[in-house]
């Protein structure tokens, strides 16, 4: 029987899917305010709603117990808490089915031999990524659930990278089963590229630091932060000792998220200006210019986050919609650096 056949490529790309739409979700569900909703974790049980009205308020009966209704939404009424509830319950039903569509073709590829040596190894790293993932999502969730009425932002950007890495990683898996035989350029490029991956990872930590944090709210102008400045004098001022503003204040973390907005859109601009002085297979060249347009997509998406997330009416689908584009910057440099290596 054939290895990594056509259905072990589906299998992989519809888990990239599914990844895709939770993150679609978690965005939604973040820029809701709806991920504590649900303070109490039930595997199998918690894939079913409350079902009537009894069931609905004894689950809102539970919220109250915690900081969030406590100190910001003690004015709900039982259908606002029915609205928050249902992103947060999306969520993870979305995260339970991403992990029988990983484990259960998992085995039977597993016992009908379908896998190569090699995409079971990967495929094992997976299912642990996958098993991380899960973990860290109720590791946020605990996070906001004891003094403060929201989750630690790095906890935050621990669950959302993890997201990324692994559809990443999975879409790489594709690639490898796809093109068995790369061909690199020179190693001193390719390295080049890994670089600017792990400029782009960084820039993503950045942008849950700037979600968790709520900083996208503030100095709501472009190029210049606010008061035409590049940098607020807030940057440096709103934590102590200074280096904790870059990490911990608002003002320093969309400071940091902008400028690195700049430095990987030259970067990648460069790794395009580069690829242009050598001879390249059409994949290659695709790879390439698509990771061109996506950045400056993206880019610009930011720029309209910016300048639109203050408003009600386009925060929730602005936000997602650069979270989105992330997405998709990201899987583009990933098919570049596979592209160019061995």
């Amino acid at each position: 029987m054939k290895k990594d056949n056509k259905s072990v490529i589906y299998w992989l790309l519809t888990g990239c899917i599914l990844i895709f739409i939770m993150v679609i979700v978690g965005g939604v569900t973040r820029l809701t305010h709806s991920g504590l909703s649900i303070s109490n974790y039930k595997l199998i049980s918690g894939t079913i709603p409350p079902m009537n009205e009894t069931e609905w308020e004894a689950a809102f009966d539970l919220y109250k117990q915690y900081p969030e209704y406590q100190k910001l939404n003690n004015h709900f009424s039982l259908q606002d808490f029915k609205d928050i509830y249902f992103w947060e319950w999306f969520h993870r039903v979305i995260g339970r089915f991403i992990g029988i569509v990983f484990i259960i073709p998992f085995l039977y590829f597993l016992i009908r031999k379908q896998l190569s040596k090699s995409t079971l190894k990967k495929s094992i790293i997976l299912l642990i990524l996958g098993g991380f993932q899960g973990f860290l999502g109720w590791y946020m969730v605990k996070s906001g659930l004891v003094d403060r009425p929201d989750v630690s932002h790095y906890r935050l950007a621990a669950h959302l990278s993890t997201a990324f890495i692994t559809c990443a990683y999975t879409f790489w898996v594709i690639l490898d089963i796809l093109f068995p035989n790369k061909k690199p350029i020179r190693t001193s490029f390719r390295n080049f590229i890994r670089f600017g991956m792990a400029l782009l990872l960084l820039q993503i930590i950045y942008g849950a630091f700037v979600a968790g944090l709520d900083a996208g709210y503030i100095h709501s102008h472009w190029p210049m932060m606010s008061d035409g400045k590049f940098i607020h004098p807030t940057v440096y001022i709103e934590q102590s000792p200074v280096f904790r503003n870059f990490i911990e204040g608002k003002s320093g973390v969309q400071f940091v998220h902008r400028t690195l907005a700049y430095i990987v859109a030259l970067y990648i601009f460069i790794i395009w200006r580069k690829s242009k002085q050598m001879q390249l297979t059409p994949c290659q060249a695709k790879a390439v210019n698509f990771s061109l347009i996506m950045v400056g997509i993206q880019f610009l998406l930011g720029v309209l986050t910016i300048l639109l997330l203050q408003f009600t009416t386009y925060k929730v689908w602005v936000g997602v919609t650069h979270q989105v584009g992330a997405f998709f910057l990201l899987l583009s440099m990933t098919f570049t650096l596979h592209r160019f290596s061995k």
